[in-house]
């Protein structure tokens, strides 16, 4: 790609994440509990953590490989809110004083903070079954919502998110090897961008997609997951905690394992772009699909390039 096709690319992909992000706003304000209709404290928690923030990266993946399987909107606005909610419960239990003890997220209070630790606790444990309850809805086919369940619920446990945090809990002060900070970081934060990008193709005809698609989509996921970490372990040394919304040089401080404690600065930007590099090679097993539509996986594209060279 010439520089003026990445330029273009760049406007282009801002527009669309810029209509997607507020679409995704609009739909989760739409289907989340709402204040009055049931614990009034526990349900506003529960926006508080899902709504007005974020860089919504994992809609932005469902929707972006929902495209290349077809998928209906109404259907993938289920499974992007339910992925969000998945991501903010882990937050908000991610930052109590019990785990990484923060104070500030996207900008703004943490939810313990905000609300008080019994009750963001119980926030999370809420917007961790609600998930269950969107993408379940009579709204989704049964066997897509059967798929989609089984996915999430795989991401999101012990061989997933919460099995990578126990790891990551178990690793402060250690001084792991490479194999095993890939493994839990696989865990800890690829296994949902994995699962973002399954739900939104698994959202449509998936059974129509080739052992090549699906292959090229599980790498193209693994390879942005990573890339995803690494990004985050090099802004949290390089940047402050204006720009990233969130307490910087916290993991250095807390004596977190990082890509940077183990590469160095300059060693982690490389694998970055390795990464980059393997994302965007995998999805030319996507594209070679008949069945997937031209320019099908642009956007999947796109999102790994604004992923690796974000600055917050």
């Amino acid at each position: 790609m010439t520089a003026r096709e990445e330029q273009e690319s760049a406007i282009g992909f801002e527009a669309w994440s810029h209509e997607r992000a507020r679409h995704f706003e609009w739909a989760a304000e739409s289907m989340m509990p709402r204040p009055g209709a049931g614990p009034k404290r526990l349900i506003g928690a529960m926006r508080y953590a899902v709504l007005g923030g974020g860089k919504r990266i994992r809609p932005l993946l469902c929707y972006a490989a929902g495209v290349i399987s077809g998928a209906d909107e109404a259907v993938l606005d289920r499974a992007a809110l339910a992925l969000e909610m998945i991501h903010s419960y882990s937050l908000v239990h991610d930052d109590m004083p019990s785990m990484d003890n923060d104070t500030l997220r996207r900008g703004r209070p943490t939810c313990h903070v905000q609300y008080g630790e019994a009750l963001a606790m119980l926030a999370g444990d809420a917007l961790q079954a609600e998930a269950f309850t969107v993408i379940s809805a009579p709204q989704v086919p049964a066997e897509t919502a059967a798929r989609l369940t089984q996915t999430l619920a795989r991401a999101a446990g012990v061989w997933g998110m919460c099995g990578g945090q126990a790891l990551d809990l178990a690793m402060v002060g250690e001084h792991p090897g490479e194999a095993e900070l890939l493994r839990m970081q696989a865990m800890k934060t690829g296994a949902m961008i994995l699962a973002s990008v399954l739900m939104g193709a698994q959202a449509g005809c998936w059974e129509k997609l080739g052992d090549g698609a699906k292959a090229g989509l599980v790498q193209y996921a693994q390879s942005l997951g990573v890339a995803f970490q690494v990004v985050d372990d090099i802004l949290d040394c390089t940047q402050d905690t204006k720009t990233l919304g969130k307490t910087a040089g916290k993991d250095e401080k807390d004596d977190k394992p990082t890509w940077v404690s183990l590469l160095g600065l300059e060693g982690a930007r490389e694998r970055a772009e390795n990464l980059e590099r393997e994302a965007l090679q995998a999805l030319q097993l996507v594209e070679a699909d008949r069945e997937v539509p031209e320019a099908g996986a642009q956007r999947l594209r796109e999102i790994a390039l604004y992923v690796v060279r974000r600055t917050h």
